[in-house]
């Protein structure tokens, strides 16, 4: 799972698919050769978009200061935009309608090709961020899976994407703290307006919440996680200036920090829990059906439906359940699948000791793993990867790994976040095809080279990433292993099995949580059956569905296109076709709608055949 930074112009769980008349656009573009080169022949029209999505880029900071922040702009950092407010939602989608009224007065037609690629994506982007407005989702502004509570816990930490190395920069942060009273006032009057619409999270959403809440409700400031910065100060901080910030943040903690989540917790325990629903499916609130098909529609990129993929998840668990029973009778384990999946939870040879173990493993295999790349790519980041474990306060409810994005100007490399919370679900089996999908060639390579493109517009670069591209690329990665020697060992094959089957009872979950009523507990049971995996991971897993429906379909619905383009590309290539060359065809251009892709590949396809 990546932590991609989005676009201010957007509104969180509200994203969908690109019509068919817009696909045929993107299309086109392809037809006559598209590539994020800089035309030599840059016209009237050319400069004309290029004003306009470097106005677009802009905006698009200055309406998403969190996003500025992550991808290492600084001139937001004492933001924190109330975007889940009405006035400011109204004020967001008429920006967004003028540069679609913009974009539009410019002629496709008498663009390069590059820009027409480029004019293409950002109609794409206008018509996605108008089509969400639609959707209610400022009503639900708060999950465990993050949010502005969690997001300002993490900054405050002081090792993520918000700088703690001059006065300045603390000072940004006493700023951005100060504005967390007014986003929790909006996000409660939010949920009480949600709970007489009927449009409310589920109990056991809310329920995880609540201990995520508390963990920032501490009676000494020194214990609070926003105090941490102020224990570390950098050696160009004066004494003056240490002793002034230390009182400073003190008092921000007590006075407004802890105060604010406190008010938030309390709200959510005694007033907003009881209202809460029983239900999990998305199709239970109002409008839920057409909502949550648009949400399987933007995260696939595709214009399957629910019951098509079902379809294909259930397939897939098949076809890897058959894949596993060969690797049991591999290792000589007797039993059934479950008899095997119990032999690896008892094994403790296949577990860490402790989190340092499990760390270091994983530091070790990223040097392994470099070594063996040259013979796939020869495109590679600049930027490098760090491997961190996920902070305490956030580690319960997480995933067990997320990548996060390295700062534009490359002073911050990725991450690769590790949860070491619970150590046996993070087996010593899966730790290769983890570190394949969230670092290198996974997330890291994907996310990090499509930030490096110049020649693309900085809106493509930072803020375009669809799902089905993403997380489909670092899927298919893990795969990559086989061909590079990775998957030797019995185990460490059945660790890239496991995760695999995780991607493809997604698909067969998802569905069935939002359009065929099934159970929390249902689909916890399915992930269980079918799969090794901890019972703590597969309760969080469900719940992910439940909080953010539609995502996890990307996964598998986005591999299985790029594994059909691969075949497809070798059997009309045959000799000629060259592994490296593909993969450079799929991140050049950096994260596209597959229908697109599809046609991207096709198209250089038939130039190779010439």
């Amino acid at each position: 799972m990546s932590i991609f930074p989005i676009s201010g112009l957007r509104v969180r769980h509200s994203l969908y698919r690109l019509s068919g008349a817009l696909l045929s656009l993107l299309a086109v573009c392809f037809v006559v050769g598209c590539s994020t080169a800089p035309s030599t022949g840059a016209g009237a029209a050319d400069a004309a978009l290029a004003k306009l999505v470097d106005a677009y880029f802009e905006d698009s900071l200055r309406l998403s200061p969190i996003a500025a922040t992550y991808i290492g702009d600084p001139r937001y950092n004492d933001q924190l935009l109330i975007d889940i407010g009405a006035a400011q939602r109204a004020k967001t989608l008429a920006l967004v309608q003028n540069y679609l009224r913009a974009a539009q007065a410019i002629d496709a037609a008498a663009l390069s090709p590059a820009a027409r690629m480029t004019h293409a994506i950002l109609v794409y982007e206008c018509n996605d961020a108008i089509a969400a407005a639609r959707f209610p989702s400022d009503l639900l502004p708060l999950d465990q899976l993050g949010g502005i509570p969690t997001i300002l816990a993490e900054f405050g930490g002081g090792e993520s994407a918000q700088p703690f190395a001059t006065v300045r920069d603390y000072e940004n942060f006493l700023r951005r703290m100060s504005r967390f009273s007014p986003w929790v006032t909006q996000a409660i009057a939010n949920m009480r307006a949600g709970a007489k619409a009927n449009i409310v999270q589920p109990q056991a959403v809310m329920r995880k919440v609540l201990p995520q809440l508390d963990s920032m409700i501490v009676a000494d400031p020194t214990k609070s996680i926003f105090y941490k910065p102020v224990e570390k100060f950098p050696e160009g901080i004066s004494a003056s200036d240490r002793t002034r910030l230390t009182r400073a943040y003190r008092e921000a903690i007590t006075r407004q920090i802890v105060p604010d989540y406190k008010r938030l917790h309390d709200f959510v325990r005694d007033e907003y829990l009881p209202l809460t629903r029983q239900t999990v499916a998305w199709t239970a609130l109002p409008g839920g059906k057409e909502w949550y098909q648009y949400l399987v529609n933007h995260f696939t990129t595709t214009a399957l439906d629910a019951a098509e993929i079902h379809r294909i998840g259930l397939a897939e668990v098949a076809r890897i359940r058959g894949e596993m029973t060969k690797t049991q009778a591999r290792l000589g384990i007797p039993g059934d699948l479950q008899a095997f999946f119990k032999h690896l939870e008892n094994d403790p040879k296949q577990y860490f000791a402790s989190a340092d173990e499990l760390l270091s493993a994983h530091r070790a295999l990223k040097a392994t793993i470099a070594a063996k790349l040259p013979a796939l790519f020869v495109d590679f980041p600049k930027a490098d990867y760090e491997i961190r474990p996920v902070e305490e306060f956030r580690a319960q409810a997480s995933a067990g790994a997320f990548y996060q994005p390295p700062s534009a100007d490359g002073t911050r490399p990725g991450i690769f976040y590790v949860n070491t919370y619970n150590l046996k679900a993070q087996p010593r089996f899966g730790i290769t095809t983890l570190s394949l999908h969230e670092a290198a060639p996974g997330h890291h390579f994907q996310i990090a080279i499509q930030q490096e493109i110049d020649s693309m517009p900085k809106f493509r670069r930072f803020f375009v990433g669809y799902t089905a591209y993403t997380e489909g690329w670092a899927l298919y990665t893990e795969a990559l292993g086989r061909e590079i020697g990775m998957f030797t060992d019995p185990y460490q094959y059945f660790g890239h099995l496991n995760d695999e089957m995780l991607r493809a009872m997604r698909l067969v979950v998802d569905t069935g949580l939002h359009t065929l009523q099934w159970s929390r507990e249902q689909a916890i049971q399915y992930l269980l059956d079918n799969s090794y995996m901890a019972p703590t991971d597969a309760e969080s897993e469900v719940e992910r569905y439940i909080a953010n429906p539609g995502q996890a379909l990307g996964y598998k619905v986005g591999q299985l296109r790029l594994l059909e383009l691969r075949r497809q590309a070798q059997a009309a290539l045959g000799p000629a076709f060259d592994i490296k060359q593909f993969h450079s065809q799929i991140l050049r251009d950096g994260s596209l709608p597959m229908d697109v892709l599809s046609q991207k590949i096709a198209a250089w396809t038939t130039g190779q055949k010439q």
